[in-house]
């Protein structure tokens, strides 16, 4: 079995504060020997120089960086000087996906799907660039179906990406099932599933209700009943995350990609539990 990948996820700081905490995380993070931090992109566009510091920072310092670019809301001249740009900073590794369109905004822009994006990112960069795509064990809260949301999947892989990372669950099961059906397909880059460590069941809650990940009842009853004590709220989340990481690694997943909220606590102690890394 090939050795199994880390990849560690961030967003874009806001502030200079933002920015200096960012560094320690990411600092502390690369202990654990991760294939590369990935950063996300704003709505629209709208974090796009602050993406391009981070990721070009962590660059900087050796490390393998990968931004994300969105194609909502822009125009292949802009994706292509962004493309240029990253380039010029030595990141040949993207998470390409299709974005949301911001409130307020009426035009989508001129690539509508991230099939378009992928494509065209292909097109322009050759072989010089590693392409990432979102992938959706639970769906897609907008697919019409799981077999669309299938066959959406599989045209971002058709159109030059070289691997997928999922939405984060708690049940292998549909990361299992997803994998098959999408095999079963003629899908062979690599899956790698989300890992979403748990500081917050309220905020865990709201990030599931917002992008369709469903959190099991035995899951959601258990961490209400602590009420506010985060004390035990960690623990249990600790626990559960640590369970479902065995459970996929045991199962041949062949990464894990941690989208950590800019903490690096939770997930350096998940993969300590995991025996991985340094």
């Amino acid at each position: 079995m090939s050795k199994l990948e880390l990849s560690i996820e961030f967003f874009p700081p806001q502030t200079p504060e933002g920015a200096e905490k960012l560094r320690a995380t990411w600092q502390k993070l690369a202990a654990l020997k991760p294939a590369f931090f990935s950063v996300t992109f704003g709505a629209g566009g709208s974090t796009q120089d602050r993406t391009f510091d981070t990721v070009a920072e962590i660059r900087a310092a050796g490390l393998t960086a990968a931004p994300h670019i969105s194609c909502i809301g822009s125009t292949r001249e802009r994706i292509r000087a962004i493309l240029e740009r990253y380039r010029s900073a030595g990141i040949d590794r993207i998470v390409a996906l299709r974005g949301d369109l911001p409130s307020g905004m009426a035009d989508a822009g001129e690539l509508h799907y991230a099939n378009e994006l992928v494509e065209f990112i292909r097109r322009e960069t050759g072989d010089w660039c590693h392409i990432e795509v979102a992938a959706y064990p639970e769906w897609h809260p907008q697919a019409k179906n799981p077999t669309e949301d299938l066959r959406n999947f599989k045209r971002k892989i058709d159109a030059g990406a070289d691997g997928a990372i999922t939405q984060f669950f708690f049940n292998p099961d549909a990361y299992e099932n997803f994998v098959a059906d999408a095999r079963a397909l003629g899908v062979k880059v690599p899956i790698v599933p989300g890992i979403m460590p748990i500081a917050s069941f309220s905020k865990l809650a709201r990030f599931a209700d917002n992008c369709g990940a469903d959190i099991p009842r035995w899951m959601r009853r258990k961490f209400e009943s602590y009420g506010d004590d985060a004390e035990s709220i960690r623990a249990l989340g600790l626990d559960v995350v640590t369970r479902l990481c065995e459970h996929l690694i045991a199962r041949g997943a062949p990464g894990l990609h941690f989208y950590t909220l800019n903490q690096a606590g939770l997930t350096s102690e998940i993969v300590k539990r995991l025996g991985l890394g340094s």
